[in-house]
This record gives C-alpha cells, structure tokens and sequence, in this order.
C-alpha cells in the first residue's frame, strides 16, 4: 500500500514515510517490514486491507490503520458532490419553496423538477466553460533559438519530482492535473538512464515517457528511470483551466438553491475570487500565475445567495429600473 519513485509520490506525501525515496531509488508497492513487493491482488484500495485483515501476506506484519483510513476518506470526499446532488434533490422535494426563491406556491414534484433542471444548468454551464478553458489555454509552447538544457530530477524525498528548463522550475502536481496531461519536448539530445538520443520528440507523461524516433517509439515507465535530462528547442507543457469538483460543486448548489443561485453563484464567486486573488498578487506574496482555488468562492457565493441572494437580486434590478 506503499510506493515510490516519480510515478506514485502521492503515497509518499500521503503517509510521510522515510524510506528515502526518489527517482535515484526507485521501487514498487512494498511492505515496510519485509520489503517485499505487493502484486496487484493485494493492493486493491480497502479490500486488500480487509482480506488480508491488517496484515502482510508474506510475513504477518501489522499494517496500520491510517493507511485504510486514508483511502477510505478520499474515496468518501471524492463522491461526497455527487452524494450532495441526492440530497439536494431530495430536500427540493420536501420544501419546494426553496426552487421560488423561497416563497410558498410550488409543489412537491415541480420543486424536484426545477432541482434537477437547476442542477443541470450549474453542471452544464461550468462544464462548458471547462471545455472551452482545455481549447484555449489547454497547453503552453515555447520554441527556443538556442537548445535548452532541462532535467527532471527529485532531490527531496518528501518533496515532488521537479522539472527544470533554465532557470523555471515546475512541480510535478504543476503539470499534471488529469490522466491525459503530458509534457511534450523536442529535443537536441536526450539521456534515459544511459540510453542516449539525439533529435527526437519524447511525451512524458505522469507515470510513463514515450521517445518518438525516425524508427518508432520507444516506452519507458518512469519508476524505473534514473537519470533524465536533455537539450530542447521546443516544449509544449500542459494548463488546466478549472477542476472537474468546481463542475460538481456548482450542479450541488443549483440542486438546493435553484436557477437563478446557480448563476448568482457563478458572478459571486468570479468577483470575490478576483478580488481576493489580485491583493496578494499586487504585493508580491503571489505569484501571477500561481492558480486561484475557485472552489471556496464557488461555496462563498451560494451562500450569500442562501442568505441575501433574492433580497440583493430585487434591489439590483430595482436599481436597473430606475436607471431607466
């Protein structure tokens, strides 16, 4: 339930073991007592821990609780959206005057009709802009008119891989944000392990690295590479524009809150996300292009709709109103 090298420093970070793991020592799931690799049928998260009643298969060991705790818990916070959005549905069902901006009228059906309908407008419109976000800034590129030396390396155990190109230093969790990241170099020159290569394309990815030469491509896993460093004249790195959970978070708010909170929550949470990420910026404390967590402005918006949401929403329009 344990592992190392680039390819799995999550379960490094998540139980802070000190086995002096990097990419100069890399290894497979093992048991921390006898050193034994774990084969896949028993490192199945949660089940293995049971079958296997806490302990190694090899030797009998005791494996701690935290590690089934842990799995456990991610599993129950990555679903809890989803679990939100039942809920949701199910209260507009029991007070259907929250889907009427909290006046009485609608029924127990239409309430849980103009749930779901809400919750699809918050799913969809995020969404949208998710797709859109992948179009146009899903990569970065830069050409280079001279080679560039670069190198992924891991110098702290209790730290991510880095990638560096000159004088920029990226973390891994910088890169890679979903499966289908993958950094793209073309390069001068190129050394894995003692394997040397000269004017070829690698897509490195977070857990494998394909060289494209004139002959093919060659597959590498990165557990089992010790040494990686080139020249490159291009690099095409990959950009996120916003996580999938803000997507959830949004139809679970839509879901309780209706329509008209989904996108109340949406201009809500854009400003104060602004706001709050501008000042640090202009201070220096940030850096400019360091990502902004939309998630808790996505939160602080629905709840100021749950609040004073209506209540602001009459008087903005009685403003707009009078302007006329």
């Amino acid at each position: 339930m344990m592992g190392a090298g680039i390819g799995s420093f999550l379960n490094v970070v998540i139980y802070r073991l000190p086995l002096g793991i990097s990419v100069n020592n890399p290894r497979r799931s093992f048991c921390p007592s006898c050193k034994k690799q774990i084969p896949w049928y028993h490192n199945i998260p949660l089940l293995s821990w049971l079958l296997l009643r806490g302990k190694c298969a090899e030797c009998g060991s005791k494996i701690a609780f935290r590690y089934f705790f842990v799995e456990l818990l991610t599993a129950c916070l990555f679903y809890a959206s989803l679990g939100g959005l039942v809920v949701g549905l199910m209260g507009s069902y029991w007070q259907p005057q929250i889907m009427n901006d909290f006046k009485i009228g609608m029924d127990h059906g239409m309430g849980m009709v103009m749930s779901f309908v809400s919750a699809c407008i918050g799913l969809g419109l995020l969404w949208t802009v998710v797709e859109l976000g992948k179009i146009a800034f899903g990569r970065i590129r830069e050409k280079f008119e001279k080679p560039q030396a670069w190198s992924i390396a891991q110098p702290d155990e209790n730290e991510p891989p880095l990638f560096q190109l000159g004088e920029t230093k990226l973390g891994w969790g910088d890169i890679y944000t979903r499966a289908s990241d993958r950094l793209v170099l073309h390069c001068t020159s190129l050394q894995v392990n003692e394997q040397m290569f000269s004017n070829v394309r690698t897509e490195i990815k977070q857990h494998t690295m394909v060289v494209h030469t004139p002959e093919g491509g060659e597959k590498f896993n990165l557990e089992g590479v010790k040494k990686l460093e080139g020249t490159a004249t291009e690099m095409v790195i990959p950009r996120e524009a916003m996580g999938f959970g803000d997507v959830l978070l949004l139809a679970m708010i839509g879901s309780f809150l209706g329509w008209k909170a989904v996108l109340f929550t949406v201009v809500a949470g854009s400003t104060l996300g602004t706001l709050f990420a501008v000042g640090p910026r202009l201070i220096g404390k940030t850096e400019w292009g360091s990502r902004i967590p939309f998630g808790p402005y996505l939160a602080a918006g629905g709840m100021i709709w749950l609040f004073y949401g209506p209540q602001f929403l009459e008087w903005y329009l009685g403003k707009l109103h009078l302007g006329q």
